[in-house]
């Protein structure tokens, strides 16, 4: 059987804190296991659950039986206090409706994006200080324990709406490499009512207006116009994206950050 284990987490590829989490991480996971890293922006929680969310809710036919999330973006800033022995937000282990198991820092919105899909979600017995690297030093051993099928660390059972914000609305929840601006707007939102292929609304962003073509898909639109319209993302409910056909959207819209607030109106 294939097992996958996906690495969430913002340091960015090639960087030495990335060497040792991988190093760290080696040390504990059975070596059954195939490894893929994807990175965010530093301390960009949208992005991470946006990752989290995308890979776990994926259907069997798009990834092995057994696939462990191990995501950790901390920006520490659940409490602006100084704090104690390099605390940080709570580290959680959650199983998805899929059968996928997610292990996260409860930091921002990185878990939000799954916040409906959780069949279980529960507080772990591990040291949340003690170190500022705790990715390093404190959760792969227990990511190591929950890949060999070692549960034994799970303390008390969580209600995720009570411990997990929403995500943000109309907003942007990631940015890929052409620089396609994915949101946090779906299919059957709200925001959509009325819209119709093939008409032009402005889309506002952080002061930046456009003009966006509706559109049914990447390609219904002329090269170099920027169009709105329902992207590979979300699975059975698509989230719906601001790209530019042969171009960038994010550099047009003057290179915002993930979770900057989507304005559409006529």
């Amino acid at each position: 059987m294939q097992k996958l284990i996906h690495l969430v987490m913002d340091y960015a590829p090639g960087d030495l804190a990335c060497a040792e989490v991988i190093s760290a991480m080696a040390a504990q996971i059975p070596g059954d296991y195939h490894w893929h890293l994807t990175s965010v922006h530093s301390f960009d929680t949208i992005s991470t659950g946006f990752v989290v969310a995308q890979l776990g809710n994926q259907t069997q036919q798009l990834r092995p039986q057994d696939t462990l999330i191990y995501a950790n973006c901390a920006p520490r800033k659940d409490r602006r206090e100084a704090r104690t022995n390099n605390e940080g937000e709570g580290f959680l282990y959650g199983v998805l409706e899929s059968g996928v198991r997610v292990m996260a820092v409860n930091s921002g919105y990185s878990l939000s994006f799954v916040r409906d899909e959780l069949k279980e979600l529960w507080t772990l017995q591990v040291d949340v200080g003690g170190s500022q690297f705790r990715s390093r030093d404190n959760f792969p051993k227990l990511v190591g324990q929950a890949a060999r099928g070692d549960t034994s660390f799970l303390i008390e059972r969580l209600d995720p709406k009570e411990v997990i914000p929403p995500p943000p609305p109309s907003a942007i929840g990631y940015i890929d490499s052409f620089g396609n601006l994915k949101t946090t707007i779906r299919d059957g939102d709200q925001t959509l009512n009325n819209l119709t292929p093939g008409e032009r609304v402005i889309a506002e962003i952080n002061g930046v207006e456009m003009a966006v073509t509706v559109a049914a898909g990447s390609f219904n639109v002329k090269e170099g116009d920027i169009a709105l319209a329902p992207g590979s993302s979300g699975h059975s409910r698509k989230f719906w994206e601001i790209f530019q056909r042969g171009g960038s959207a994010w550099h047009t819209y003057k290179k915002p950050r993930p979770g900057a607030t989507i304005t559409l109106r006529r």
